[in-house]
């Protein structure tokens, strides 16, 4: 199975333990969802799901992010001001640097970082359950325009 049909299946497990039913609406936003790896806004994913169904309305996209969330198929972000926003779960872990100026995220993967981690925890007997990095400054174009300014 690829991956939008595993988490078509989460879904759909999902819906059936809450006595929802499955929907061609939820599919298009699941769809739209995955199909770029990015961390998306309510607004961003309604957007994009409305020229594939324009009938599709922004409530309906906000609770089927969070339906994306109950299952394990999204993860919720609040990154400083700028709102709720969504990313695609993924077996590997990454953690954000965030640009105060222009919103931009980037993520990134740190094994000696990671290894720190779990060192500080071992040596304060703390069982880590999980974690999330979150790096707050300026990007390199933000940094640029900064110094022409």
């Amino acid at each position: 199975m690829n991956d939008f049909e595993v988490k078509r299946q989460r879904l759909n497990d999902h819906l059936a333990q809450h006595g929802l039913r499955h929907t061609q609406q939820r599919d298009v936003i699941l769809g739209e969802f995955l199909r770029r790896h990015e961390h998306v806004t309510v607004e961003d994913l309604w957007h994009r799901v409305r020229k594939v169904d324009p009938a599709i309305g922004y409530a309906t996209v906000y609770r089927t992010l969070k339906l994306f969330t109950e299952c394990g198929i999204a993860y919720k972000r609040e990154f400083g001001d700028a709102g709720a926003r969504y990313e695609g779960t993924t077996e590997h872990h990454h953690d954000h640097m965030i640009c105060t100026r222009c919103g931009k995220i980037i993520e990134f993967e740190n094994e000696a970082i990671e290894r720190l981690q779990e060192k500080v925890c071992r040596e304060r007997s703390f069982q880590m359950r999980s974690h999330k990095m979150e790096l707050y400054g300026l990007c390199q174009k933000c940094q640029r325009k900064k110094k022409s300014s």
